[in-house]
């Protein structure tokens, strides 16, 4: 059995579950994993990022920032229901005041 250990390009808009603003896809073309105006995510990925499969569904709430020198800025995002943690990528149309006050969280 081959298990797939790249990511699924999925980049679709999307009704954001936290503002419920529409979200349109990532402009750069990668995957749209987060809304860009609230920061927050869902839980839907299991094993490998696009792959939908996580029965989760929780609310992924933006808790910090980390600056990463290969990755870029990233949002992280703690999950509502199961207390899951996740590194996601900033995308150029995020909310750029929400980055700045969540990088003057202590991690």
């Amino acid at each position: 059995m081959h298990i797939r250990k790249n990511m699924i390009q999925n980049n679709e808009g999307f009704v954001c579950q936290k503002c419920r603003i529409k979200v349109e896809p990532h402009p750069g073309g990668s995957c749209r994993n987060h809304c860009s105006f609230c920061l927050y995510s869902l839980h839907v990925d299991l094993d490998v990022p696009g792959d939908r499969a996580n029965e989760c569904k929780g609310l992924m709430k933006p808790i910090g920032i980390e600056l990463n020198k290969k990755k870029g800025t990233r949002i992280i995002h703690m999950c509502q229901e199961c207390a899951h943690k996740s590194y996601n990528r900033t995308a150029p149309d995020d909310n750029f005041d929400l980055i700045c006050e969540l990088s003057k969280i202590p991690q």
